[in-house]
């Protein structure tokens, strides 16, 4: 395809749902520039590490920069990296608010202000973030005030940003998550976190790549917050 073959960045991209989107948008023929903090070398040509903390500014002008250098244009960009600190409301710290802010909010602006500038300019492009089904469905088993403040941002931030780039040929959607089976969750934790479901089990990472892909070929589809919660969101 040489010059027109597309190009997506992930964030978060060395495991779980980050790990999957770059396997799945290279089946589909995409070069992948993959961050994470602890993400390696790739041996496919076609897929560009750059390691760093994407809350980073200058890991933001990197991803961009080396995107750009590299393959000549970003298509797509997934915001994938994110942080969730299950704490009750009074004992979370200065730190973790820091944290968690610096990472569910302040990479997303840092970065996506940066790939939005370039898919302007060619008029097309498609921006997607990761966020929580725990922000339309609070769970008393499951104190997330943090993470409903950054990611519930990141939902209406989506909203906005799909309205303000409407006729300019960029679509902007989310991904809402239940709780997905990945490393960062202890096996023994697996049934407490499947009863949390109507369905009765966790979500796994394919589940969220396939609904990403989704709205990656659905060009009629923009601000839309596309719950993948095995029906958390509807109720019980």
């Amino acid at each position: 395809m040489g010059a027109e073959q597309k190009v997506a960045i992930i964030t978060g991209a060395s495991q779980g749902i980050g790990a999957g989107l770059v396997e799945a948008y290279r089946d589909r023929n995409y070069r992948v520039v993959a961050n994470s903090r602890s993400i390696k070398p790739s041996s496919d040509s076609d897929v560009l590490a750059v390691p760093g903390d994407i809350s980073d500014p200058a890991v933001a002008d990197r991803v961009v920069a080396q995107a750009l250098e590299r393959f000549g244009r970003i298509d797509t960009l997934v915001n994938n990296a994110g942080i969730f600190i299950a704490k009750p409301f009074t004992d979370y710290s200065a730190d973790d608010y820091a944290s968690v802010l610096a990472i569910n909010l302040g990479s997303f602006f840092r970065l996506t202000q940066r790939a939005a500038r370039e898919m302007l300019k060619q008029g097309s492009g498609h921006i997607v973030q990761i966020t929580t089904s725990l922000v339309d469905h609070a769970d008393s088993n499951v104190p997330s005030v943090l993470a409903s403040l950054t990611k519930g941002g990141l939902n209406a931030a989506t909203k906005s940003l799909a309205i303000e780039y409407a006729r300019k040929g960029v679509r902007v959607n989310a991904v809402s998550p239940g709780i997905i089976k990945t490393p960062m969750h202890n096996p023994e934790a697996h049934d407490f976190l499947s009863k949390l479901h109507p369905v009765g089990r966790m979500g796994e990472a394919k589940d969220v790549v396939d609904a990403v892909l989704f709205l990656e070929g659905a060009g009629f589809v923009t601000g839309e917050i596309l719950h993948v919660d095995g029906g958390q969101s509807a109720g019980r």
